[in-house]
């Protein structure tokens, strides 16, 4: 039986209620005798913050390191609007991508038959959506050198970001775009801004030098990514997999998210490089925020974060079957009419994120 190490980082507001229900889907796991899951559990975000004066502790980086994933929740809120900006929550999240070259984020976007209606879209347009978003984490402006605030005089003060990337780091993540691609439905759109910025113009080079030399089978399609951001909006299934910069994959896959209904639906996947016996550093979170206005209350939707831990079954433990069985498993739930506030349609069961974690789980059988 396999054996994996893996690091729970509940974080702030709702994470920690959110991570609840994925500590009973790894007793779940452990009983099926398929796996054995170990888990350990440290800070991130404000709660670290409040504890160490950092967003993440040295001791959690290093637990982090030597584990087979992490799972994370969420960070952030208003209680730590105040604090210096490279210790804002934020930055433990930021740390965790860097340190750990998570340079590949994957951000499925794919609507369940049963919640077409809670699109904010028509439901013909989304029934049945299932886009994959390939996002670079690790590049471009958010890491980019000068990152800087210079005070003028008069007044007046200059902002910099610095959008860089380099040939390896595009190459790097269209390796993944189009692997993935083939595994879908051999499509990959490559979003850009080549017509006014530097860094398009590489990327689109690039991409295309990466697709002739060893991709030719999948079909490429280059789009500016504003042009991106309306057909997503106008008619987002002629989308598979979609790969672009950091900026640009922070809002697409945003706007993307939001096609199926609700945010706190939709898992991600941050993934670096394997290594020579084919480990892999990777991380995954739900996409939403720590919505600390409802923490504690009971009213959070785990399926996001439970749909995360599917993908950790799946890319970091090579349990494709069980991953299925839990994906699955959140179907069924939702076909039963079962809801969370977020999701919530007349004539639905309305529950709380334990009873939501209750379903999840009997489905399971």
């Amino acid at each position: 039986m396999a054996s994996f190490k893996l690091l729970l980082l509940p974080g702030d507001g709702i994470g920690t209620e959110v991570m609840g229900e994925v500590t009973r889907l790894i007793d779940w796991v452990n009983g099926t005798g398929a796996a054995s899951i170990e888990t350990e559990s440290d800070l991130v975000g404000g709660c670290a913050y409040d504890v160490h004066g950092e967003a993440i502790s040295e001791d959690a980086m290093k637990t982090a390191h030597a584990a087979d994933a992490v799972m994370l929740g969420a960070v952030g809120g208003p209680k730590w609007d105040a604090v210096p900006y490279d210790k804002r929550p934020e930055a433990g999240l930021l740390r965790l991508r860097k340190d750990l070259q998570l340079f590949a984020n994957l951000r499925p976007a794919i609507c369940y038959p049963a919640l077409a209606d809670a699109s904010s879209l028509k439901r013909e347009l989304v029934e049945g959506l299932d886009i994959m978003i390939v996002r670079e984490l690790t590049g471009g402006v958010y890491f980019g050198e000068p990152k800087e605030i210079t005070d003028l005089g008069n007044g007046q003060k200059r902002a910099v970001d610095t959008q860089v990337y380099e040939t390896y780091e595009i190459e790097r993540i269209a390796d993944v775009a189009f692997d993935m691609a083939r595994k879908r439905g051999n499509l990959v759109h490559s979003a850009e801004k080549r017509n006014v910025m530097k860094t398009g113009v590489l990327w689109n080079e690039v991409v295309t030098q990466v697709h002739k030399a060893r991709y030719a089978d999948v079909k490429l399609e280059h789009i500016l990514a504003d042009n991106c951001a309306m057909q997503l909006v106008r008619a987002p299934k002629q989308f598979d997999v979609i790969v672009t910069d950091n900026l640009f994959g922070d809002v697409l896959s945003d706007e993307a998210a939001m096609a199926t209904g609700s945010l706190g639906m939709l898992p991600s996947a941050s993934l670096g490089a394997a290594d020579e016996s084919g480990k892999r550093p990777a991380m995954y979170e739900p996409v939403h925020g720590s919505a600390p206005d409802i923490a504690g209350q009971n009213k959070a939707n785990p399926i996001a974060t439970i749909a995360s831990f599917a993908m950790c079954l799946r890319y970091s433990f090579d349990q494709g079957a069980l991953a299925d069985k839990v994906e699955k498993a959140i179907a069924d739930v939702l076909d039963q009419g079962i809801r969370t506030g977020d999701i919530a349609q007349e004539g639905c069961k309305i529950v709380g994120t334990r009873e939501m974690g209750d379903a999840v789980i009997a489905a399971l059988g």
